[in-house]
């Protein structure tokens, strides 16, 4: 699998990143990976994302790990557009009923075309605090029952992908929404399946991301979108639980793509410096300062993938430190791959400044790391400081994960 994937990403992925990020505008650059995004599709690329006991060919987590750190190679903008899709199907794939998995994944599993998905969890203003009791707002999209179905309006904001590839809305889209205003966020807040086209959807604009160039990410407004009753995943008022249970992968796999973006950074800079002299009589790796400027690279991207197949290990066993291993794993990974890849263009020096180098596109890219998938500041140490804090918590659980 690890092979194929790289393969792929040598071979289809590369030369999408070389000509779509060229393009003007995020719609022209996204458009532009349809036909990339489509032959991960027929490789078999999403079934693997998606757990067997859904439908899919995904074994355990590690086996994503190993995906996702070939094909962020490659394209991470592409890459991206399928991890987004992966995790806007996880409250099925974690919440759904039998039923449900079976309606609403189809269009997944076929292994044709170019389905996307989308979790709507993230809104304007931000959602660091979607819990948050009155006076706070927290989830502002609201949901009413109208009949047999729910009648859905509210904004949403960095969600990959959302308004599908043509403005219509997504295959399927998980929205959180607040359903129950009238009591506390934690049994008032729901997730519902939405699934396209949506009417009523409206793309209020695109976001022009510095990194990720390939991507896309709308800014978009639910106008009376309705979805079917049956479409409620999980059960009525528990959404944030299913939010947190969802998003949990998630949190070991932007880990990976920091490890992926070092990983990058690293073979070009290694390259570089075995070849270039800039001037002077030996190759610049023979100087000790280069050697050790890559040397700690190498070192900290190792220590970050050992620990994100850790995070991995322990979510597939279910093990109570899953949670805190996958917050550390996003927390330092995707830190560590900022202060790499600027570490690494030292060696290359102001060459790694043009638009053309790769440093260039790669720093961009590891910069939104910190900030996504629930942002370290807001979510992540958060989460880790209250496990921490609570009186049950026992600092050995973590070590006992091989």
């Amino acid at each position: 699998m690890r092979t194929k994937a790289r393969r792929f990403a040598e071979d289809v992925l590369r030369d999408v990143k070389a000509s779509a990020e060229q393009l003007s505008t995020p719609a022209e650059r996204f458009a532009a990976t349809k036909p990339a995004y489509e032959r991960l599709v027929s490789g078999g690329f999403l079934r693997a994302c998606i757990r067997e006991t859904a439908g899919g060919d995904r074994s355990c987590l590690t086996d994503v790990a190993l995906l996702t750190e070939e094909l962020f190679c490659g394209s991470p903008g592409v890459a991206l557009t399928l991890v987004g899709t992966v995790l806007g199907l996880q409250p099925v794939v974690v919440g759904g009923t039998r039923e449900q998995q079976s309606r609403l994944l189809a269009p997944f599993l076929t292994g044709h075309g170019a389905p996307l998905a989308g979790f709507c969890s993230s809104e304007p203003g931000g959602s660091a605090n979607a819990g948050s009791p009155p006076p706070g707002e927290g989830v502002r999209t609201a949901a009413r029952v109208d009949g047999d179905d729910w009648i859905i309006n509210g904004r949403k904001r960095w969600v990959s992908s959302a308004t599908g590839w043509d403005g219509s809305g997504a295959d399927l889209l998980c929205v959180v929404a607040r359903t129950d205003p009238s009591v506390p966020p934690a049994g008032g807040v729901s997730v519902l399946a939405v699934e396209g086209p949506v009417d009523g959807l409206v793309l209020e604009g695109i976001i022009d991301s510095p990194g990720f160039r390939a991507h896309f990410l709308p800014d978009f407004t639910f106008r009376g979108v309705r979805s079917s009753r049956r479409n409620l995943i999980g059960r009525e008022g528990a959404g944030l639980r299913l939010v947190s249970e969802s998003f949990a992968e998630a949190s070991a796999l932007v880990g990976v793509m920091g490890v992926a973006l070092m990983r990058a950074a690293f073979v070009h800079v290694l390259q570089f410096a075995k070849s270039e002299r800039r001037g002077g009589a030996v190759p610049i790796i023979d100087h000790q300062a280069v050697g050790y400027e890559l040397v700690n690279a190498k070192a900290r991207m190792e220590a970050c993938r050992s620990l994100t197949w850790r995070a991995c290990r322990a979510i597939d066993a279910g093990s109570v430190a899953a949670a805190e291993l996958a917050n550390c794993a996003k927390i330092f990974s995707s830190e560590t791959a900022v202060s790499v890849i600027t570490d690494l263009t030292r060696v290359v020096g102001v060459e790694s400044y043009d638009l053309s180098n790769p440093l260039n596109g790669l720093l961009q890219d590891a910069l939104a790391l910190p900030v996504f998938g629930g942002g370290n500041l807001g979510v992540r140490r958060r989460a880790l400081h209250a496990l921490i804090q609570s009186a049950e918590y026992d600092p050995l659980t973590s070590s006992d994960v091989p």
